[in-house]
């Protein structure tokens, strides 16, 4: 087997091992607060996003770095450094007694992750061009499946042994992507002469900085339009719902429906990309995705708007993995790290801003809104890709011209 592909697979089950221990916390960091000794709705309510938000916020200020160093030192040592240390300040959670120790390691904890990022930038950077659309969208159905799996799993350590162990599990998970990417990962790493280039180097680089920006910016819409409903889609499924009873196996198969679709369509529009390219299959999914968006508002019963969220999870399998493979061929191998950085950046910042934009709006206009406006925000975004794409493509006819 190449190495590559070897490579590729220690990363999928880092990666799932990953998202699925992060997942088993996300849902229950309430749960946890309540019983920090907080009581009060609106207190609980405040400090959940504080210590959800600072968590992205930070990584969103420290990816850039990880990525620089990444390209200076090679990137299965990054692997290493946020498995282990997101391994170490988790298990530390399960030890707090009061809030205010919680937010702080959450707070580290921001400085420290990123290993799924990590993985991208390895698997992008060693998986041969031809074959990177297909090995991205693999990739992806690993931080997917976990996403999936780690709820389900998360509720039924709570459920049965106490929140604390939720954490010592997820460390836990961590520690065998630690020791999974330790031995089984290997990478030729050869230090470029210009390992700390400056970022006006940097955009020297890059033969077409309005397309990166634009793959910068459609990251952050497409992360800001997942996370704008995912935080009440649950409080939409129980409006719906009406009568029926079983609301919370209902809404976590209207949540799983999307997960799945992704899981089933990542693999296939990655080859898709391989062969037609990643623009065509990225403008694809986006407006196709915009389109799904509006009928969710539209739902009159969980299981339609279980199909609904099915469409869509088709149509966001072929998003970042088109995105990912589009920021590898920007720029020289030498700089991928820093490209993936910025990128990854963008994504943190789509996954905080979404996650308040979705409950203001639903809080002032009503929850069909959010999808209105979502749909709207990709549209637009489906619209700049083809502007900044028309844009490339007539630079590079008087570029060939000119030499001409």
């Amino acid at each position: 087997m190449p190495m590559w592909k070897r490579n590729l697979y220690i990363c999928w089950f880092g990666t799932f091992v990953t998202a699925a221990g992060m997942s088993q916390i996300i849902p229950f960091l309430p749960f946890y607060i309540e019983h920090l000794g907080i009581h009060d709705t609106a207190s609980v309510e405040r400090w959940a996003g504080l210590i959800f938000g600072s968590t992205f916020l930070i990584s969103a200020i420290v990816s850039p770095l990880w990525g620089k160093l990444a390209d200076k030192h090679g990137r299965k040592p990054m692997l290493l450094r946020a498995s282990l240390g997101m391994a170490i300040v988790i298990f530390l959670m399960g030890f707090v007694q009061n809030v205010y120790e919680l937010f702080a390691l959450r707070f580290v904890m921001g400085t420290v992750s990123g290993f799924i990022s990590s993985a991208v930038i390895l698997v992008a950077s060693q998986t041969p061009k031809h074959k990177a659309g297909w090995a991205l969208g693999v990739l992806s159905t690993g931080g997917v499946s976990g996403s999936l799996l780690g709820p389900l799993i998360g509720g039924f350590i709570a459920d049965y042994w106490g929140i604390r162990i939720v954490f010592f599990d997820t460390g836990l998970l961590l520690v065998v992507a630690f020791f999974a990417s330790l031995f089984f990962i290997k990478e030729d790493f050869k230090q470029p002469k210009n390992s700390s280039p400056s970022f006006r180097e940097i955009r020297n680089m890059i033969p077409n900085s309005l397309m990166l920006i634009s793959m910068f910016v459609t990251t952050f819409m497409v992360q800001l339009a997942n996370m704008s409903i995912q935080p009440i889609i649950t409080v939409y499924v129980k409006e719906l719902s009406h009568n029926l009873s079983h609301i919370e196996i209902i809404s976590g198969l209207v949540v799983a429906s999307s997960g799945l679709a992704s899981v089933l369509a990542a693999p296939f529009l990655g080859k898709l990309s391989d062969r037609v390219g990643p623009r065509k299959v990225l403008l694809c999914c986006l407006i196709f995705a915009g389109i799904v968006f509006i009928p969710q508002a539209f739902s009159t019963n969980p299981w339609e708007l279980m199909i609904y969220r099915f469409l869509l999870g088709l149509a966001t399998a072929g998003l970042l993995p088109c995105i990912n493979t589009i920021v590898k061929k920007m720029g020289p191998s030498s700089i991928t790290g820093r490209l993936f950085g910025y990128n990854q950046s963008a994504q943190y910042l789509g996954t905080l801003g979404g996650a308040i934009l979705g409950g203001q709006l639903a809080a002032f206009f009503g929850i069909k809104y959010v999808f209105f406006i979502t749909s709207a925000l990709l549209l637009i975004n489906a619209g700049w890709v083809v502007y900044s794409t028309v844009i490339m493509t007539h630079f590079q006819h008087r570029h060939k011209e000119v030499h001409s």
